[in-house]
């Protein structure tokens, strides 16, 4: 289970983070989110061992790169519009597709999407909502457990500490993304909130084995 903490601003939520042993942390370069940071800020902001990730709503690939390299970033997670052909000019290893199962009519039609985008990414972040940037809010679990997913997938929306164990049981997601879930206000973490959510997520890993 890869935890994810997105929207990242301060160095003590950053290290937080790290201390509970997150894989990715993520930071928002969409200029209209309240969790908004500029590439210096980024790279400002020291992350250990975790692989660092930049949410991109508006962006194609060539100030996608320079953002990246700007802000010492290991992926691009692509919230917007961008097609294939910007994932493959970033480089399909270093691309985290963001994928809405509510814009699609069923199983079958979300499997084929995620098919489609196989070949161009290395991870798929399944996100609540039909669009831009995270909703903040609980998806329907239930169209996704047994998923069929040709990557490794991170399960989003609404997830904190009341929810995580919940989401690990009926999806068995590859890795849960949190954000609003744990944050006192925009931007700025409540490590009570996401030592809990992950120790929630933790705790039910331990009882399915």
């Amino acid at each position: 289970m890869r935890i994810k903490v997105c929207g990242l601003t301060r160095q003590a939520d950053v290290d937080v983070a790290a201390r509970l042993g997150a894989a990715f942390c993520g930071f928002v370069f969409h200029p209209a989110s309240p969790r908004f940071v500029t590439p210096e800020a980024a790279a400002a902001l020291d992350s250990g061992r975790m692989a660092r990730v930049g949410v991109f709503v508006e962006q194609e690939a060539e100030e996608i790169l320079a953002v990246m390299a700007a802000a010492r970033l290991d992926y691009a997670q692509l919230h917007g519009a961008q097609g294939r052909a910007c994932a493959e000019r970033i480089g399909p290893g270093r691309v985290i597709r963001v994928v809405w199962p509510e814009r699609c009519s069923g199983r079958g039609e979300l499997e084929a999407l995620l098919a489609e985008h196989a070949g161009s990414c290395a991870w798929f972040l399944l996100e609540a909502g039909r669009g831009g940037g995270g909703s903040g809010r609980p998806q329907d679990w239930g169209r996704l457990a047994g998923l069929r997913a040709p990557r490794p997938w991170l399960l989003a929306g609404g997830l904190g500490p009341q929810n995580a164990a919940a989401a690990v049981a009926a999806v068995r997601p590859d890795g849960l993304d949190f954000n609003s879930g744990v944050e006192d206000a925009p931007g700025k973490k409540a490590p009570e909130l996401l030592a809990a959510a992950v120790a929630a997520a933790s705790g039910m890993l331990r009882e399915k084995k």
